[in-house]
């Protein structure tokens, strides 16, 4: 059909040139949604803490990163840190600290609404208990802005996987990487970019269904 061949497509193929990158582009989706959550919440921290000296900071960083395309930051960091170093990091090493510096702003902004949906009654409830604003934040707010706004943050992870195909401009082997891969070889580019487009497409669809059943349980269960 339209002159597609896609008898190449077959588990060896998957296997030989896919798989290493789709391990790579699940690794990578992982720790940058653990490391975008833990800087993001401490910066969603400052940003709520009613200090000048950590609010500004933290604001500049949120907005600086959320206007500038990720794809820049990419080659930002693979340029200039091993320029600033002395020597080279490696293009996943890179792609790594990127996106663990780029997501954790977007996901300021998400614990950041977390937390503001917590009625200020309890956080006077924990300070008319003696709690200290740590301990208010971490006993009382956080869990419940965390179980509030875990559909946000998987939803934001979906959106991150979807991303990591552009470290390819970097050079790492990621899935999309992989596919170009396999259509260079077998001389089939486009049937390797459609392959690629639906293979992405079943993942972020079972994970977005995924998400909503779970967004559902958690509202039943309010």
């Amino acid at each position: 059909m339209f002159g597609l061949d896609l008898s190449f497509f077959d588990l060896e193929m998957l296997r030989k040139f896919v798989l290493q990158g789709l391990i790579f582009s699940v690794q990578l989706t992982v720790v940058a949604t653990l490391g975008g959550i833990v800087f993001g919440t401490l910066l969603a921290l400052m940003r709520l803490s009613g200090q000048k000296a950590l609010m500004w900071p933290a604001m500049v960083y949120v907005n600086g990163m959320r206007s500038i395309p990720l794809v820049m930051v990419i080659l930002w960091f693979y340029l200039l840190i091993p320029f600033l170093i002395g020597k080279p990091i490696g293009a996943e090493i890179s792609a790594v600290i990127t996106f663990i510096v780029f997501e954790a702003a977007y996901f300021s902004e998400i614990m950041r609404a977390g937390i503001q949906s917590i009625p200020r009654g309890q956080v006077f409830a924990g300070q008319a208990m003696g709690m200290t604003y740590g301990q208010n934040m971490r006993l009382v707010v956080l869990p419940q802005a965390f179980r509030n706004m875990l559909p946000v943050l998987l939803t934001q992870t979906i959106i991150l996987f979807q991303d990591t195909s552009l470290v390819y401009a970097i050079g790492a082997y990621d899935m999309l990487k992989g596919f170009t891969n396999a259509g260079k070889i077998y001389g089939r580019p486009e049937e390797a970019y459609l392959l690629a487009a639906v293979v992405y497409f079943v993942i972020c669809y079972a994970m977005s269904w995924l998400v909503k059943r779970l967004q559902a349980k958690i509202a039943i269960v309010r």
